[in-house]
């Protein structure tokens, strides 16, 4: 992917935008650019990268697979960030709400989620729904 337009919808490349996080290399610095890596990471279908950055307290390690293998069936179209709260470098705690498109079974789809994020020793985590 390295050079190539990262699939969050920033306009940056992969390099200079959500890969260096995916790779921790890089923390993310707001609740919406760990929203925009953990996106990417199911466009590549990297569950390694997604159970890291889901909170301990709501991570379930035996849904790695699944998701997975469902992120290898859908072609992932392009993420639309609606909204968000809080969530900056400073605070602990924040939300944001995005649609995610993907087609699957010839047929666009979306998951419109409002999600929360918390910052745990200075990494941004996902918490889960609102």
């Amino acid at each position: 992917m390295n050079n190539e337009q990262c699939p969050c919808g920033t306009g940056k490349d992969f390099n200079n935008c959500c890969g260096p996080i995916i790779e921790g290399r890089l923390p993310a610095q707001t609740a919406e650019e760990l929203m925009r890596s953990r996106y990417t990471a199911f466009t590549l279908a990297n569950g390694d990268y997604l159970m890291k950055s889901h909170h301990p307290g709501t991570r379930n390690p035996k849904d790695k697979a699944n998701i997975e293998k469902w992120a290898k069936s859908v072609i992932w179209l392009k993420l639309e960030i609606l909204n968000f709260t809080l969530g900056l470098p400073k605070d602990n705690l924040g939300t944001v709400e995005f649609k995610a498109f993907y087609l699957e079974n010839g047929r666009v789809q979306f998951i419109h989620e409002n999600s929360i994020f918390k910052r745990v020793l200075d990494s941004w985590l996902y918490y889960g729904l609102v």
